[in-house]
């Protein structure tokens, strides 16, 4: 363990400093009363203990734990999750940073999670890395207090985000060479960010991985449905004074009512255009236009990134029960459901990226352990980039299978590169991972 003094913060971290990498864990970025808008937090003059993981916000275990296994298992739980984990090598000297947005439908996870853990890819990549956790579900994506104030998590993420751009210069960071990358509902927090007014600046480069861009649209009506039944749930009790097993118990009843708008309830929690900080629908191309003139992306998917949510969707559950052509029917639905979901977006967002002005490149994952059930899944290529040793032991979508050590080292060269060079460190062609 060893002290670090911010510059010109005034306060002390008490940090984990181990095979030559500063660790700073549990760090509050923000605070926020529920439903209320966060602030963000400074460190005044007080010494702060960041050698232990932070809490999460309050969740339901994880949909795609058959893929994923625990996420987050062991974590505190509460509501005032706004924390952030910051990862750098020792002798850290305005190197670029990264900073990385989980996922888990905006209902689960958090970045305190050892699945998510960044040693390699600051040690290799040469980079300065920070998670961030953000309120989730109810209390990030459906204010049932104040209809007009939505957006809570999204608001944390840009508050994590002016974080980094006051203090990751103690860490050895280069506040003016932030890279923001997520995977899944933190690739799509991704975009969101760049369509933000109030997180231009804070970001220079993006990576989106997975994002479930063809479920952006329609969200205004399908909030409406679901605040009318989490409302109904709470049966009088006002939202403030709910305890968290009430506000879970309303969670599901929102979740429930988004299933009647068909695939985009595979995703009922998420930033809804129109409320602040994010701009209107009839806005949104004006702010790709401004967004692409100052920030490079690298926008991709993983060949079978549907495959999991075939079982969740009651067409996939008929195809599979379908006697000895069930599994194939099933994989080919999976396989229209990755393009219309997550492959023609993704193609789709590069493509307009460029013809707004900027600079955009694609990628694909293609990496299939052996015996992999569900393939080159969603959330597949995460082993490749994060994790603890032995984190991701007890992940069904691996099959039991290694981790192809040379394949990560080559991706985490790949995502560090660009985040020192950009689509420059990349090469012309679109990528492909496995």
């Amino acid at each position: 363990m060893a002290t670090q003094r911010l510059d010109g913060g005034g306060a002390s971290l008490l940090v984990n400093e181990e095979n030559h990498l500063i660790t700073a864990r549990g760090i509050r970025y923000a605070r926020a009363e529920r439903f209320a808008v966060p602030e963000l937090t400074t460190f005044g003059s007080s010494t702060v203990d960041a050698t232990q993981r932070g809490p999460a916000c309050p969740q339901f275990p994880s949909r795609l734990q058959f893929v994923t296994g625990a996420v987050g298992e062991g974590l505190a739980i509460s509501e005032h999750c706004q924390v952030l984990s910051v990862t750098a090598p020792a002798d850290a000297d305005r190197l670029p940073v990264m900073v990385w947005f989980h996922g888990g439908a905006y209902v689960s996870g958090s970045g305190e999670s050892d699945k998510y853990d960044p040693d390699a890819l600051a040690a290799e990549g040469r980079v300065v890395v920070v998670n961030v956790s953000y309120r989730l579900g109810v209390f990030g994506y459906l204010n049932l207090h104040d209809q007009d104030t939505q957006n809570l998590g999204l608001r944390d993420q840009i508050c994590a985000l002016r974080w980094v751009r006051d203090n990751i210069a103690a860490f050895g960071g280069d506040p003016a060479r932030v890279t923001v990358f997520g995977q899944s509902a933190g690739g799509d927090s991704v975009m969101s960010l760049m369509l933000c007014p109030d997180a231009s600046g804070l970001f220079m480069r993006a990576i989106l991985q997975s994002a479930p861009l063809g479920l952006s649209s329609g969200r205004p009506a399908m909030a409406e449905a679901m605040l009318a039944a989490a409302t109904a749930s709470l049966s009088g009790v006002p939202a403030l004074q709910a305890d968290v097993a009430q506000l879970l118990d309303a969670q599901l009843a929102a979740a429930r009512a988004a299933q009647q708008f068909g695939r985009l309830g595979l995703m009922p929690f998420a930033p809804i255009l129109g409320f602040a900080p994010l701009p209107s629908a009839a806005d949104v191309d004006a702010r790709i236009a401004d967004a692409a003139a100052r920030i490079e992306i690298l926008v991709g998917y993983t060949r079978a990134d549907a495959r999991p949510f075939v079982s969740m969707d009651p067409r996939g559950n008929r195809l599979q029960q379908a006697g000895p052509a069930g599994p194939y029917l099933a994989a080919a639905f999976g396989r229209i459901m990755t393009r219309r979901i997550f492959g023609r977006p993704a193609a789709q967002l590069a493509e307009k990226w460029n013809r707004a002005g900027g600079r955009s490149s694609t990628f694909r994952v293609d990496w299939t352990p052996r015996r992999a059930p569900l393939g080159a899944c969603h959330c597949i290529e995460l082993p490749l980039l994060l994790g603890s040793r032995g984190a991701w032991s007890d992940a069904p979508m691996l099959g039991a299978q290694p981790i192809d050590e040379e394949l990560a080292r080559r991706t985490r060269a790949q995502w560090s590169g660009f985040a020192h060079e950009g689509l420059a460190a990349l090469g012309p062609a679109p990528l492909r991972i496995g």
